[in-house]
């Protein structure tokens, strides 16, 4: 009888052990919860697309408003080695070009995603830094706070996407 519990102790412990280092899992179809989200453009919705593949994610950007709708793809390898990166940039604006790092963050909570883009302007050369928290909230809601920064602006943003 002793065994059987010492066994079953282990086993709940050993449970209790994976679960908490379990990383989470973005994969899915999310939908911007326009309400409780700040810092974007007053007419705008998201909607994500995301397969997460271990320490690879695929995302599917669908940016909404109302005379205009397009869909962006983009690629984080949670690696945390640098890698180039094509940046969206408005249009009639100078083309940029973009390094990109991502890792897990502390205890697998979510991820870090940094970009240093660097865009030539009629004022010189202008180098933006922004990073992106990614976490799944306890009422199972993907939330991004995201903070820019850059010689002219900084700001900070928050979405938050309820799984469809």
């Amino acid at each position: 009888m002793a065994r059987t519990l010492l066994i079953t102790a282990a086993i709940f412990v050993l449970s209790v052990i994976a679960l908490a280092a379990a990383k989470p899992n973005f994969g899915g179809t999310w939908t911007m919860d326009r309400a409780r989200s700040f810092g974007l453009p007053p007419d705008m919705n998201q909607t994500l697309t995301i397969t997460q593949k271990e320490d690879r994610i695929e995302l599917e950007t669908k940016l909404i408003q109302p005379n205009n709708e397009r869909t962006v793809k983009d690629t984080y390898v949670l690696d945390g080695k640098e890698y180039d990166f094509t940046p969206l940039v408005p249009p009639n604006q100078p083309p940029a070009t973009g390094k990109r790092s991502a890792i897990w963050l502390p205890g697998d909570r979510g991820i870090q995603v940094t970009d240093v883009t660097t865009a030539e302007t009629p004022k010189g050369r202008v180098k933006t830094q922004t990073v992106r928290k990614w976490t799944i909230s306890g009422q199972g809601e993907l939330v991004i706070d995201m903070y820019v920064d850059n010689p002219n602006v900084s700001y900070e943003a928050k979405r938050i996407f309820v799984k469809q």
